[in-house]
């Protein structure tokens, strides 16, 4: 077992709470940024530090939290010389592309300067040899696609704020690794979901919406851009391949992804097949609509309220140097499994809801 130490930005997150118990389960130490909230946001990673799961899962420790900020270098320069981590995951962001053309200049902050601060910390602290930076890339560097799929020589074109911040972080870790021979990567992870995704992203707004629906406590699913096409991998296989470019020999950039593209539109007729409900697609462009085959009811319309200022069409990545270099297997999870997985979740948390109510 191993007694490295871990320190993990972005913790609460979807990612950041696969990746504190995988982490735990390999044996590390592992830390976490906590951001300073009157409101408790730790829902994900409740149970690494709730002594049920440590108990079954037979570990020795739980998780240890730190309040910090990446908007603010001091609390990251004080955390990082108590911990003194043997590997950082930098996954804290603003991380969702629609509100990011909403608070530009704090996406920029947070995703952009934020990834400086970091670097930063650990040289000032003269860490550069002992410690490996992780930086959370996205495929929404390429925004309006060059080349079809996307790997690790794609010409990047992002087309939000959030992607353009992205970038920001992608380059100077890249010149913070030839600058100062520091052993700083990105992993440029294309979509992945899973049952602990925000519910304001659109696989899980979907997957909620299709359990509310067919226990009758929604009417309608409410969609932008159905034809949008994403490549959709499960988090839970992705933060494993965090590590394993963080173990590689050499510090090197990889793409994740799982090499296969679905649209929108195929999510959702997958969810609602999940709970029986066989949907059929009318009209085009704003006029479509999903049609519940058995009932003739309109179950999925499109509002153009969630158009965004410019669109990504296609993202399809191309995962051959992570399969090739790390042994990394992008399609652990098929995505009709994905598609399960979260609306399984979904029905339950709705049922229980429910019951909660009456």
């Amino acid at each position: 077992m191993s007694n490295k130490v871990a320190l993990i930005s972005g913790i609460t997150g979807q990612d950041g709470s696969f990746l504190a118990e995988f982490l735990l389960q390999k044996g590390y130490e592992v830390h976490g940024i906590l951001r300073r909230s009157s409101s408790f946001n730790t829902g994900r990673i409740e149970h690494l530090y709730f002594d049920e799961w440590v108990r079954d899962m037979k570990q020795q420790r739980t998780i240890n939290l730190h309040y910090g900020d990446l908007t603010d270098s001091s609390s990251l320069i004080r955390i990082i010389q108590e911990v003194q981590p043997d590997e950082i995951y930098n996954l804290a962001a603003q991380s969702h592309v629609k509100v990011s053309f909403d608070v530009p200049e704090y996406t920029a902050d947070a995703d952009a300067i934020g990834t400086l601060r970091m670097l930063e910390a650990v040289r000032i602290l003269h860490l550069e040899k002992k410690t490996k930076i992780y930086q959370a890339s996205t495929s929404e560097l390429f925004g309006l696609v060059q080349e079809v799929p996307q790997k690790e020589t794609t010409p990047f074109y992002p087309r939000s704020p959030y992607g353009v911040a992205k970038q920001y972080g992608f380059w100077i870790t890249k010149n913070y690794r030839e600058s100062y021979g520091m052993f700083a990567v990105n992993g440029i992870l294309f979509n992945h979901e899973s049952e602990r995704r925000g519910e304001t992203f659109v696989t899980r707004k979907i997957s909620l919406a299709v359990a509310r629906i067919k226990q009758g406590v929604q009417d309608k699913l409410y969609m932008g851009n159905l034809d949008a096409r994403r490549d959709w991998g499960y988090a839970k296989d992705y933060v494993q391949c965090m590590w394993m470019i963080l173990q590689h020999e050499t510090p090197e950039d990889f793409v994740i992804a799982t090499g296969e593209m679905h649209t929108v539109r195929e999510f959702c007729t997958l969810a609602f097949a999940e709970v029986g409900i066989k949907i059929r697609w009318e009209g085009s462009g704003i006029d479509e609509k999903g049609i519940d085959e058995e009932t003739g009811r309109i179950l999925v319309e499109v509002d153009p309220k969630y158009f965004r200022p410019a669109e990504v069409e296609q993202l399809l990545g191309d995962p051959t140097k992570a399969k090739t270099l790390l042994g990394w297997n992008p399609v652990q999870t098929p995505f009709p499994e994905l598609v399960k997985i979260m609306v399984k979740h979904d029905m339950e948390k709705v049922a229980r809801m429910i019951k909660n109510r009456h």
